[in-house]
């Protein structure tokens, strides 16, 4: 596995579990959704993503992405 298909796959993971939390504990969980969607944005534009930096550390191969 990439790096790219893990940062994707923990977004999806992260959106899907808040969701999850939202209907069953709090909507205040919501805000979990709206900061992993500001985080994808602007690692889109700068190229950033400090999930991918961890990966990187864990020792998982670079994808075109995060290089």
């Amino acid at each position: 596995m990439s790096i790219d298909r893990a940062v994707f796959a923990m977004a999806g993971f992260m959106v899907l579990l808040s969701l999850l939390l939202a209907h069953f504990v709090s909507p205040l969980w919501l805000w979990l959704t709206a900061f992993v969607g500001l985080n994808l944005l602007q690692s889109a534009f700068t190229g950033f993503c400090p999930a991918a930096l961890i990966f990187k550390r864990l020792g998982l191969k670079a994808g075109c992405a995060f290089n």
